[in-house]
């Protein structure tokens, strides 16, 4: 019980980002995807793994506000997360949807727009996962953090792709909204106004009351 009360909000996050892919595997099981199962199940992992990118990005944010550390520690998770469904969005499609064919693979990659945007947006994924061990981070250095500020690229190309890919683009335009502030709230004046004001509350709060 006691290991549970301690990371309780690891487990959350953890359960919450295999959720989706539980369910894949049940329905594709079950035999639930009954249209274009390819289809569904490239929408499904392509939809979490935009969820997850933009939950990561917003980890900093949160943790400005509240001060949270679990938060703060979720981001890699989160972010290694998104990159798995990524993957599976991909392998689904190369593999699955083309057979792994290169010569039709290379004409969808690279003369499709939305395609090239997502195909950019995963090898950036695939960049900052293999790159997110402590190892990596010893190895690079200061370099290390300007490599990892190339998600904020992934994300806006991920909804680029998510955008360029619907017909109807109300939904990927809420996305961007969403990424726009997060990336707002990410610059030092905003930043450090908001821990300021996180410590005024904390301040008044811990004032004994006359």
């Amino acid at each position: 019980m006691e290991k549970l009360k301690q990371y309780w909000f690891r487990i959350l996050v953890h359960a919450g980002a295999l959720w989706p892919l539980a369910r894949i595997l049940w329905n594709l099981a079950s035999g639930q995807f009954f249209v274009d199962p390819v289809r569904e199940i490239i929408t499904a992992t392509g939809r979490t793994a935009i969820n997850l990118l933009v939950l990561s990005l917003a980890c900093t944010p949160v943790h400005t506000i509240t001060g949270s550390r679990d938060v703060l520690r979720a981001r890699k998770t989160l972010g290694l997360y998104a990159f798995l469904y990524a993957l599976l969005h991909f392998l689904t499609f190369a593999g699955w949807d083309y057979r792994f064919n290169l010569r039709l693979l290379w004409d969808a990659v690279f003369y499709q727009q939305y395609v090239i945007v997502g195909f950019f947006s995963g090898v950036i994924l695939l960049v900052l996962a293999l790159t997110s061990t402590r190892g990596w981070q010893k190895r690079l250095g200061q370099w290390w953090k300007r490599l990892q500020r190339f998600v904020y690229l992934a994300n806006a190309l991920a909804v680029l792709h998510f955008a360029w890919l619907l017909k109807e683009p109300g939904e990927a335009i809420r996305y961007g909204v969403v990424v726009a502030v997060l990336l707002v709230l990410r610059l030092p004046p905003l930043a450090k106004a908001l821990r300021d004001l996180r410590r005024r509350f904390k301040r008044k709060e811990r004032r004994p009351a006359l």
